[in-house]
């Protein structure tokens, strides 16, 4: 029973690793480099590092940095919704991303119950 827990979860740990590196984003990170290109060099630079997390698919990184950078009072509107855009997407991507890890540690289980002796 150990030998089946232990397979299962690295089988399990082994799925989710490979599926979070399988994708590049598919996070249009344009509107918002566009909109914060004249922006103060502080507030470029926060937009800066949620395009870089972003495309390197670090999304709890990205929307913490959104998150922080929506409330600055000082966006303009263009700034605003390019955030809204891009959280909306990096949201998406998120859930995308837990879908299909749950549909590959299932088949990876089916895998692991057939491999086993009967």
């Amino acid at each position: 029973m150990k030998t089946y827990t232990w397979m299962l979860t690295s089988m399990a740990a082994l799925t989710l690793a490979l599926s979070g590196c399988s994708k590049k984003t598919s996070v249009d990170t344009a509107p918002l480099e566009k909109s914060f290109q004249s922006a103060e060099p502080a507030t470029r630079s926060s937009a800066d590092q949620a395009v870089a997390a972003v495309k390197s698919a670090d999304y709890a990184s990205a929307l913490a940095q959104l998150q922080t950078l929506a409330r600055n009072a000082k966006l303009t509107p263009e700034q605003q919704q390019a955030i809204k855009d891009v959280m909306a997407q990096v949201q998406k991507a998120i859930t995308d991303a837990a879908t299909k890890a749950v549909g590959d540690a299932g088949k990876s289980l089916d895998d692991a119950k057939k491999a086993l002796p009967k």
